[in-house]
């Protein structure tokens, strides 16, 4: 095929309107009659249909993948079951495909010449890279940055997990589906600040609990 396509990889942390943005494309190719297809891991189980949903509110039917899904194999028999060869694949949670799979998008783009645009985080609340968006690192065309602002007005750089007290949690699976109750994105400096505050707090004897602090003229 004469097409050429490139693999895109747009990255940010949660809350930065990565799923907004997949969305809105989907919604400008829509209106240009151009063929597109969402796709989301199936490892996110907020949802229970297959769509595609944005915390302002807005959502689109899409495919699941599976972890055994093959990605060229699925682009293929698109071709052979409805001679459609998508110009546009747009994939919801990146971070969750595995490096074959990455690959095999890559496949798609320079075989069949479709374009493919990878949405998804950068790393785990430990700070830690994504299986799939460290092989979109590696092999991606074209690499974005989506943005947003911790409280303290830096670039947002951590998805930290939370507990019911708000403290960061620093042990767990990589992988634990959740929103606003269960992750809050910071900068590093707030990261780092959290974890000494929480890290000086947990030294403290335990006769300091018991202090009433309001009479304390500190």
């Amino acid at each position: 095929m004469n097409r050429q396509g490139k693999l895109y990889f747009r990255y940010g942390t949660m809350g930065s309107a990565k799923t907004a943005l997949l969305l809105t494309t989907a919604y400008n190719f829509e209106e240009r009659h151009m063929d597109y297809l969402c796709l989301k891991p199936v490892i996110d189980t907020r949802e229970q249909r297959n769509v595609i949903h944005s915390r302002i509110g807005i959502e689109r039917e899409c495919r699941w993948i599976y972890a055994t899904t093959d990605l060229y194999q699925l682009a293929l028999d698109l071709y052979r079951d409805e001679r459609r060869v998508v110009d546009w694949y747009l994939i919801d949670e990146a971070q969750f495909l595995t490096t074959d799979q990455v690959d095999q998008l890559a496949r798609v783009v320079d075989d069949l010449g479709s374009n493919v645009i990878c949405y998804g985080l950068r790393t785990d609340f430990k700070s830690h890279l994504f299986e799939g968006s460290r092989r979109l690192f590696e092999i991606a065309d074209t690499i974005d940055e989506i943005k947003s602002t911790c409280n303290c007005g830096h670039k947002t750089i951590v998805n930290a997990r939370i507990d019911s007290n708000g403290d960061f949690v620093e042990e767990g699976e990589q992988v634990e589906i959740g929103g606003d109750d269960r992750y809050v994105a910071v900068c590093r400096r707030c990261w780092r600040n959290k974890h000494i505050e929480q890290s000086s707090r947990a030294t403290l004897p335990l006769e300091f609990d018991k202090i009433d602090h309001q009479k304390l003229d500190l």
